[in-house]
């Protein structure tokens, strides 16, 4: 499945959350990660996630599509994060 994260928590979580994403997720913009995964990780991302969060304080948006070919994305300006150039 392919996934979209977008977070605002208070700063003192914004770190632990961003490189508890980083083991599942691509960075594209500030408090921004998707990427592809599976349904093990995705569960596993999920728990993870309401363990470091404080739910009365912080919010999570999580969007899943099958696959990326079945999302429609359109980047006005600079696209950030992307990793095809670690495979030039």
């Amino acid at each position: 499945m392919y996934v979209v994260v977008t977070y605002d928590v208070e700063q003192a979580r914004v770190q632990k959350v961003c490189a508890f994403l980083r083991r599942y997720l691509s960075w594209v913009q500030n408090s921004v990660f998707e990427g592809e995964i599976t349904e093990g990780q995705y569960v596993e991302m999920l728990s993870g996630l309401r363990k470091i969060i404080r739910s009365e304080y912080d919010s999570i948006y999580v969007f899943q599509w099958p696959a990326e070919k079945l999302m429609r994305k359109q980047v006005l300006g600079q696209e950030r994060g992307r990793r095809e150039w670690l495979l030039e």
